[in-house]
């Protein structure tokens, strides 16, 4: 049986590798039309500041281990033009046929570059392949870059950013939606905006480039920015002219079943160019990460080899390094749960990467989505150490088909320096459960303006900072004062995180008010989006 796969990255390598190890017998062609298989893309930016020193890193595996290791022939600089599905071959840019049994396409995308007027490539790169990498890293050694500009704030262009930063560029980050990061919501993205400012990078967010003229690009808004180097990170786009001129069913990406296969037999597709199934949702999707191409890959080589396997639907999940925090998430996030009409409740905590008795414990900013009946339908969390753990731990659960009471039962590991007895999943869990069963209410960031509101700390705190318009309640004295709050209008309890102002809520409730809510994530949380939009009018108000 003769195996063709077009395209060597973490898909192709994948199922060349899986499919070797099933079937000593097959002959296996892995054609890539670069000169470079199976490298670390997720590692690029890394290797263009040098925090990855050495090239050689970059490489996963190599074609001299592909043979000596696998016997699999890997052809590099080998383009395909054609696929030929009728007589089952495919044509190669070199002229070459090669007919094949069962073929995979493993082509990944390719970034979104916009033809903008005035553009010229000779400072505009994308950051894709090692060789792309090579070409940043000359092109500033060179010419004695010092200014740098990166479009786009997804996973790419934030490392990029962060990169140059490293490198002691002047950087300047350009991203035409209202926020950064688009698998989270503001509240965690405002942290990841923060922390970058705050390191020196300058955000220019909901505007859009216009053109390019000489050394500068003018926006939307008629700003201009001045560069040496530019870095395209819009997006990728998947590779579908092969698989379109085959007649293969293709939509956003490539059409597959759960076996990964095509609509044409004995075709297989995986990777970043195909369509999978939301885990949440059920409904078609583009999830390009390393992880689930990693699976495809060995999906398919189990199919190929008459093991039944299955892909199981893709959850997203995802972590980045922001200089020093982490953000991570899973599931969906509120604009995507919008954009689908399905109703939704949300709960915002902090939480601690370890028990706060023990040193140098760090607050972790936790965020659940779950259904009225308790489904988790997505997670963000941002902090500086424990953040993917703990997402990785409620996407096991959602795997597993546990919902927020599986969060509540989770039992986790704990030692004060790595956790807490309730662990933060836990918390997070029990807070969702409390909300699911009206125990309180809570509030969000967009409720505070126009509603009353009653800071529940001791007096000398909230003498040092609050909201501004807020009255002091402290929880020691609310049973006492119960006269002085309004049941006309609506009434918001905060504290630091939100753990006092719920249990001041329980009170207020109990004592006969249906009017109480606690706001989520409390002050730090508000002072951070404060900062994050840096508004003037409407602040955090130190008192001294």
């Amino acid at each position: 049986m003769r195996i063709i796969i077009i395209g060597g990255g973490a898909c192709g390598a994948s199922a060349a590798a899986r499919v070797r190890r099933l079937d000593e017998k097959a002959e296996i062609i892995v054609l890539e039309k670069t000169g470079e298989i199976s490298i670390a893309n997720c590692g690029l930016p890394y290797y263009t500041s040098g925090v990855i020193a050495e090239r050689d890193e970059m490489f996963v595996s190599s074609v001299q281990k592909f043979k000596s290791w696998f016997n699999i022939d890997v052809r590099l600089n080998s383009e395909v033009v054609k696929i030929n599905p009728d007589e089952k071959s495919v044509e190669l840019k070199s002229g070459e046929k090669l007919t094949y049994d069962k073929l995979v396409l493993a082509q990944g995308a390719r970034p979104v570059v916009p033809d903008f007027p005035g553009m010229s490539w000779e400072k505009v790169f994308t950051v894709r392949t090692l060789l792309d990498a090579d070409r940043i890293k000359a092109y500033i050694k060179d010419n004695k870059v010092k200014k740098a500009v990166v479009i786009g704030g997804g996973f790419i262009g934030i490392e990029m950013a962060e990169n140059f930063i490293e490198m002691g560029l002047e950087t300047t980050l350009i991203e035409a939606q209202s926020q950064i990061l688009a698998p989270v919501d503001y509240e965690a993205a405002a942290f990841v905006q923060n922390e970058m400012r705050d390191r020196g990078v300058e955000l220019i967010l909901s505007d859009a480039v216009k053109e390019f003229s000489g050394d500068r690009i003018i926006l939307n808004s008629s700003r201009e920015v001045e560069f040496d180097i530019v870095i395209m990170a819009i997006g990728v786009r998947p590779e579908l002219g092969l698989a379109k001129s085959a007649g293969l069913e293709v939509n956003r990406g490539i059409i597959v079943n759960e076996y990964m296969e095509t609509s044409c037999t004995d075709i297989y597709a995986g990777g970043d160019g195909v369509e999978i199934k939301d885990f949440v949702t059920g409904e078609n999707t583009l999830i390009p990460l390393a992880g689930p191409a990693n699976r495809q890959g060995r999906i398919i080589a189990d199919n190929i080899s008459g093991l039944k396997s299955t892909y199981k639907n893709s959850q997203g999940s995802s972590v980045l390094k922001v200089f020093g925090l982490t953000a991570a998430s899973v599931g969906n996030n509120e604009k995507q749960l919008k954009a689908k009409g399905i109703s939704y409740w949300k709960t915002i905590i902090f939480g601690r990467d370890h028990a706060g008795y023990y040193p140098n414990s760090c607050q972790i900013m936790f965020k659940l989505l779950f259904s009225p009946e308790g489904e988790i339908l997505g997670a963000q969390a941002v902090g500086k150490e424990g953040v993917e753990k703990r997402i990785d731990v409620i996407s096991s659960v959602m795997r597993n088909g546990g919902g927020v009471q599986e969060l509540l039962d989770s039992e986790l590991c704990y030692a004060p320096p790595y956790s807490s007895a309730k662990d933060p999943v836990n918390i997070l869990g029990m807070c969702a459960d409390n909300i699911l069963k009206g125990f309180f209410k809570p509030a969000f960031f967009e409720d505070v303006e126009g509603s009353y509101l009653i800071d529940v700390r001791a007096k000398e705190v909230f003498e040092t900072k609050t909201i501004q318009g807020a009255v002091n309640i402290p929880i020691s004295e609310i049973r006492g004062r119960l006269d002085e709050i309004p049941k006309d209008r609506k009434v918001i309890l905060f504290c630091n995180t939100g753990h006092t102002s719920y249990i001041a809520a329980r009170i207020l409730e109990q004592a006969g008010f249906n009017n109480v809510y606690s706001l989520t994530g409390g002050i730090v949380l508000y002072q951070e989006i404060k900062k994050d939009k840096q508004s003037d009018s409407d602040k955090i108000v130190l008192k001294v």
